[in-house]
């Protein structure tokens, strides 16, 4: 208890500083939600939605589905019509929906407020492994700072929605973390479950074969020109078996899905139906090339989706320059690479990304060496009042989800 107690009262900062901002873009979209009640103006861009603010965080998109699928389980949620094909709840892997289950089960509160609480206790279990893996890395100055920013983020209007990306971003936070402390085991574990948790699993799997592989061949080479201390020796079995069960998760579920739709391709053509597959960016170049050269209004959220993917692109080679650890490397490339590469909506894009907080990592670094302290603060805060009010606008205004 006393050592839980210290590593707690270590993280504090990060955690209360997440929260605090966090806290901020909640009250935005609180506010946002009450003009849209009282301000017909509003109401025309929010669709007249009469629901409390919560509610509709709890509801919106594809909030629902898991409500449905936490309530009436796979086979009692039914299918929808969609102009590609129908939409499936089998699209939607298990973990959120079932933990919010499980908190609707254990807890006397309605099953939107139970995914709601699951998701915000995710998120803050998410900005914990971000500071742990950047203070691991840099230092508790850095953590804090990388802990925050990730809640301040351009989507971070998530973090404060129903939807799996927390359960995922703490998932993947902390395998990063059993990866970069070496528990190999743990890390394939923790990978396993973030593949049950989004598509996007693969990048976590990824991370951690390709580091654990890197980890066995360096030590065998190491071992054979005899510079190999033996506090940094990690048995081969536990890199094998950590390398071995990080992708159970991922496909384990397509090969359920497989199974119950009588055809191994199942999961992937229930995801035409949302035009989401792999086009090696074709439809990513297609939008910045209409955006570019085509006359007429473009939203707000295509500009800020496209720097963002570019932005990302620079952060990536920044932390390649920073020398971050291979799987924090291999987990963000491949990231950026799913994001990049899906046909779906473009604006997806910048939402497929929340997940990857180690491209964070360079700014969270060189804030933590300016030498005037009140900087970082400043920089903080002004990136949390944009990001909130941003965060409006996607929700409230632009028609599509995020």
């Amino acid at each position: 208890m006393v050592r839980a107690g210290r590593t707690v009262r270590y993280a504090a900062p990060a955690l209360l500083g997440y929260l605090v901002v966090r806290a901020i873009g909640v009250a935005v979209l609180l506010n946002w939600h009450s003009q849209s009640i009282m301000n017909p103006a509003y109401r025309q861009f929010s669709g007249g939605h009469h629901a409390t603010a919560l509610i509709q965080l709890a509801t919106l998109w594809d909030a629902q589905w898991y409500l449905d699928i936490a309530h009436h389980g796979y086979a009692g949620t039914p299918a929808h019509p969609g102009p590609f094909g129908p939409y499936q709840p089998y699209a939607f892997f298990p973990v959120y929906p079932t933990l919010i289950r499980v908190v609707w089960t254990v807890l006397p509160l309605p099953l939107h407020y139970a995914a709601l609480l699951t998701a915000w206790v995710a998120a803050l279990a998410a900005a914990w492994g971000v500071f742990a893996v950047a203070d691991k890395l840099y230092g508790r100055r850095a953590g804090v700072i990388a802990a925050v920013l990730w809640g301040v983020t351009p989507y971070a209007v998530v973090e404060s929605m129903a939807y799996s990306e927390l359960p995922f971003c703490a998932l993947a936070a902390w395998t990063m973390y059993a990866a970069v402390t070496r528990r190999w085991i743990l890390a394939g574990v923790l990978s396993t479950l973030a593949g049950l948790t989004r598509p996007t699993g693969v990048a976590v799997a990824a991370a951690v074969g390709i580091g654990a592989a890197w980890v066995l061949v360096s030590q065998w080479w190491r071992a054979r020109r005899g510079d190999l201390p033996a506090e940094e020796r990690v048995a081969w079995w536990r890199l094998v078996l950590g390398g071995a069960i990080a992708p159970v998760g991922f496909v384990g579920f397509i090969a359920w899905v497989g199974v119950v739709k009588g055809r191994m391709d199942a999961y992937f053509r229930i995801q035409d139906a949302w035009q989401s597959h792999f086009d090696y960016g074709r439809s990513t170049w297609d939008s910045f090339h209409h955006m570019l050269t085509v006359p007429g209004g473009v939203w707000l959220t295509d500009l800020v989706v496209a720097v963002v993917l570019v932005v990302s692109g620079l952060l990536l080679v920044l932390s390649v320059l920073q020398r971050q650890p291979l799987p924090l490397l291999v987990f963000s490339a491949v990231t950026l690479l799913l994001a990049v590469g899906d046909a779906a909506y473009f604006n997806s894009r910048a939402r497929f990304l929340v997940p990857a907080f180690a491209l964070l990592f360079p700014l969270a670094a060189n804030l933590a060496r300016v030498r005037t302290r009140a900087a970082a603060p400043m920089v903080l805060a002004s990136a949390a009042v944009c990001s909130a009010l941003y965060g409006g606008y996607v929700v409230f205004v632009y028609p599509n989800s995020p």
